[in-house]
């Protein structure tokens, strides 16, 4: 490797590739840090990129121990309260594994939605829409824009048929909720141009390229307006299942102090 030192030599079929002061370290512990199949370049880059890294934290832990006294070494205190805090996290994991229902009914959802309204109104509008780039002097942007606009699924399927061979690309997501910001970046413009644009139901804007983006909204819902019950589902189960979890954690935490309370394991003076 570039930069090894001429004092690198063969131990016990390994070979040193760096030192800091009594620190060493070895090929076989770099060869693991190198992922199989990356190109000798590749391989030199990342032997280099580790040997810096290594040495950087061993420079800076003998300038730290070389600095501080013994007392702000002692380290024992915050080591026993993460080694006490890692085993309690551990056993809970296990203890709600082993006990957590993740089953949520549909029901379970709509009750929390109707009862948490509130917690779910949006800050910017949702739309279910059709969507395309097509050309401005395409002879079939009127024909599609009908199609596309009309509330019969057979029109909905002949849009997408006839945007095939005239637009550049042709989306529809009339079954599924987009949050304006996203909508807006695939028409390539901002939140605000776009809903700026909106006439009636059509969103109709002109891109440098001389491309139409057209969108036809099929439903919406305005800011400041409760998010519909499918476009929060997931976040309703999430939010059950920690519920649960804390529940059984609480439950946990009372029974063992019960237990020890009553088997005089624990006392309070």
């Amino acid at each position: 490797l570039p930069g090894v030192p001429a004092w690198a030599a063969e131990l016990s079929g390994d070979a040193v590739v760096a030192r800091v002061g009594e620190h060493r370290l070895m090929r076989s512990e770099l060869a693991d840090y190198i992922p199989a199949g990356v190109s000798p370049e590749d391989s030199v880059g990342l032997a280099q990129q580790y040997i810096k890294a290594w040495a950087e934290e061993l420079l800076f832990l003998d300038m730290a121990e070389s600095r501080l006294s013994k007392e702000e070494q002692d380290v024992s205190k915050e080591l026993e309260e993460y080694r006490r805090t890692l085993l309690k996290y551990r056993y809970e994991e296990r203890y709600i594994n082993e006990r957590l229902d993740t089953l949520i009914s549909d029901e379970e959802v709509r009750n929390y939605y109707q009862e948490h309204t509130d917690k779910f109104l949006v800050d910017r509008p949702l739309l279910k829409t059709r969507y395309m780039v097509i050309p401005a002097d395409s002879r079939s942007l009127k024909k599609i824009k009908e199609l596309m606009s009309s509330d019969d699924a057979m029109d909905a399927i002949a849009a997408d048929s006839l945007a095939f061979t005239a637009a550049l690309r042709y989306v529809d997501s009339s079954d599924n909720w987009m949050d304006a910001i996203l909508l807006a970046r695939e028409l390539g413009t901002d939140e605000v141009s776009m809903m700026k644009a909106l006439k009636g139901r059509f969103i109709e804007l002109k891109g440098d390229d001389g491309n139409l983006r057209v969108a036809w909204v099929v439903d919406i819902v305005q800011k400041g307006n409760p998010a519909p019950l499918d476009y929060c589902a997931e976040r309703i189960k999430d939010i059950l299942l920690s519920a649960r979890k804390h529940e059984l954690v609480s439950g946990l935490e009372q029974e063992l102090l019960k237990d020890a309370l009553g088997k005089g394991k624990f006392v309070i003076y």
